[in-house]
């Protein structure tokens, strides 16, 4: 199955150096991260008392930490590196931000699912070494995705597989010993737990991140490859949503929720942007009304990155989120809002109200663009008023410089951004324009010009929402399909060894009845009937005279019974064990009896709790780059246990947890 999907990990592709790029500084991110552990510890425990050594680790200390500050740098200039990832076509359009996929290590399901097989299944598990292959075959392709609608379908076919495996191989009272390792996408630190959930949330993080690399791939010159793109925007806004309202336990920064719903709000916006590109691609004429349109479109975007911006500076995505991302959200907003007044100055200054114009409805769309308007203007005389109208529209044009100006200031005050060629020439095109445009109006009376721009309305006829994933439209077979059905043989049912009963027919009569779908169960056994001996009631029949029979139906059991006539017949049978030993519930909220979690930052976390009372030197966190204290960064991975006696807070079944109703989150 490697052989036909997933990319060729070995291709020297753009992407695929980024990719082996994040690899290489992942190890080495965990590398510095072990070695600042190993000296916090020396620190704690035995430096204490001698000030000689308190020095030397302390400077082995700073230097660690200097060298994590340049790693994280390095991880962010990938993350920047936005060109790889735009149409390769000639374009003059500032550049969309798309997330790299999240790495991980490989993992050997083969061992724990065969002795799973035969310790819970009582089947031997050689005889499915082709469907653990083809398991792990997939989850191989799934680290190089094609980066296209094939590699969306792959990622979800796995994660569909995923909750097959989950109910089939993860029982809820142990663990499977099968451990899950996955990097941070923003600081590089690893996630390793036995839990199946980080497997899940970590394939849906990285079907967004594909989402986005397929948006930012499409041809925004033409009307297709721009429809291509708000629509991928819009489906990775709604699959990192979908996973926010799913995982909401995450031990990784890059899926907690704040992070998440900072992503969905850039994504929504990269769409946003799309729509007005596609509006203004055709070409967008000097006329009053379309003026009026473009405005509010483009005024729109400017609001949206306004609020992406000032999201991405709130605690606590601040700390991860790559610096350039942030600027370049500012960038993006400035420009647009000093797009909406240069429309807005060209309505004004180009367009001067003739006989012949219907002045109800230019005052009617001119208002639609300010809430206010400065003191001692009415819209109307505006209109009529040829000094007046000038001046407005100067207003709105120094205020689009001023915009204009700012932009190109904060593009060059970031390395990453500067760097970015396309990025300066559209900034520096976009002033120079509302530049020439104010060199063009008369200065007489600008000394006596002391009208200040309005702002102006948003306004989008352009929805922008995130599209939900359509998990059902990807059709997926249960690899472990032969264990039988999966409302009966999951890893939640106990059951005991298949039993050999040899039935002798009396008379034509079994001595019990059948029932049920697949498959089959006994009931009303007949005591006196010697046919029936060693049977129970409630027995599940999975073989009739050697043939396999879990999927079969009733009718297809009793022809198998009518088709040895007289003969006596082997079967054999499964007795449901006892399952009503207590479990530990668990729900989004409430984690009792959670698995481990193996993340360095949880680590650390319960080295805090062995050790209260000591008083030890502050230190940083080991997924903050910053200053901020051990229990603050935490923060968001804090995982709290229900108290005795809590309320169970039920959850609807999900087709994509099948009989799992116990969505816990790591």
């Amino acid at each position: 199955m490697s052989d036909t999907l997933g990319c060729n990990p070995l291709a020297e592709t753009g992407r695929s150096k980024l990719q082996n790029q994040r690899a290489v500084l992942n190890q080495q991110i965990l590398r510095a991260v072990r070695m600042r552990a190993g000296a916090e510890n020396l620190l704690r425990y035995v430096a204490t008392n001698n000030n000689k050594v308190r020095e030397q680790v302390l400077l082995e200390l700073s230097f660690v930490n200097s060298d994590l500050q340049i790693l994280k740098e390095e991880l962010e200039g990938l993350n920047i590196s936005v060109e790889v990832y735009q149409n390769t076509e000639e374009t003059f359009s500032i550049p969309l931000v798309p997330l790299g996929l999240k790495e991980t290590k490989e993992v050997d399901f083969t061992l724990p699912l065969k002795d799973f097989i035969l310790e819970h299944y009582s089947e031997d598990g050689s005889e499915y070494e082709d469907e653990i292959a083809d398991l792990m075959d997939l989850r191989q392709a799934c680290r190089t995705p094609s980066r296209d609608e094939a590699g969306i379908e792959m990622l979800i076919s796995y994660f569909l597989q995923l909750g097959y495996i989950e109910n089939r191989f993860f029982p809820p009272t142990r663990h499977m010993g099968i451990l899950f390792t996955w990097y941070d996408s923003f600081t590089g630190v690893p996630v390793c737990q036995q839990n199946l959930l980080l497997e899940k949330a970590s394939i849906l993080f990285n079907t967004g991140a594909l989402y986005t690399q397929i948006g930012t791939r499409c041809n925004r010159q033409t009307q297709a490859g721009l429809e291509n793109a708000v629509d991928a925007f819009q489906k990775a806004a709604g699959v990192l949503s979908y996973l926010k309202e799913t995982f909401t336990h995450t031990p990784s920064y890059d899926m907690s929720p704040a992070m998440l719903s900072v992503l969905v709000k850039m994504m929504l916006a990269q769409a946003q942007e799309c729509v007005f590109e596609q509006i203004g691609l055709p070409g967008i004429r000097n006329e009053f009304f379309t003026l009026v349109k473009m405005t509010q479109e483009v005024a729109k975007v400017g609001e949206v990155y306004m609020l992406v911006n000032t999201a991405m500076n709130q605690e606590p995505v601040k700390e991860n989120i790559p610096y350039s991302w942030s600027k370049l959200a500012q960038i993006k907003s400035d420009h647009y809002k000093a797009l909406a007044h240069y429309f807005i100055a060209t309505i004004l200054c180009d367009h001067e109200l003739q006989s012949g114009d219907d002045e109800d409805q230019q005052e009617k769309a001119l208002s639609q663009l300010y809430d206010y308007m400065p003191e001692g203007l009415m819209i109307l005389t505006v209109l009529k008023d040829k000094v007046q109208r000038k001046q407005l529209g100067k207003a709105h044009l120094r205020k689009a410089i001023v915009y204009h100006e700012e932009a190109l200031r904060v593009c060059g005050l970031c390395k990453k951004l500067r760097n970015i060629d396309v990025l300066q020439e559209v900034l520096t095109a976009a002033h120079k324009r509302s530049l020439l445009k104010y060199a063009q109006q008369e200065t007489e009376d600008d000394f006596l010009s002391l009208i200040q721009a309005p702002d102006i309305l948003p306004k989008t006829e352009h929805k922008i929402e995130t599209i939900a994933p359509h998990f059902s439209k990807v059709k997926v077979k249960d690899f472990f399909h032969r264990l039988g059905p999966l409302t009966v043989f999951s890893a939640k049912q106990r059951w005991t060894a298949p039993r050999t009963i040899r039935i002798h027919h009396e008379a034509g009569e079994l001595g019990f009845s059948l029932k049920g779908g697949s498959p089959v169960q006994i009931y009303c056994l007949d005591p006196v009937c010697s046919a029936s001996m060693g049977l129970k009631e409630g027995d599940y029949i999975v073989s009739v005279g050697g043939v396999d029979c879990k999927w079969h139906g009733v009718n297809e059991v009793l022809e198998k019974f009518k088709s040895v006539g007289e003969q006596p017949i082997e079967i054999e049978v499964i007795s449901c064990q006892d399952t009503a030993a207590s479990m530990h519930s668990k729900s989004a909220t409430y984690s009792v009896g959670m698995q481990k979690t193996y993340s360095l930052i949880c680590l650390a976390m319960e080295e805090d709790k062995i050790d209260q009372t000591k008083k030890v030197p502050l230190k940083l966190p080991f997924l903050s780059w910053g200053t901020k204290n051990r229990q603050k960064a935490a923060s968001t991975l804090c995982l709290t246990s229900a108290v005795a006696g809590s309320s169970q807070i039920k959850k609807k079944l999900s087709p994509f947890t099948l009989l799992n109703t116990e969505s816990s989150l790591y």
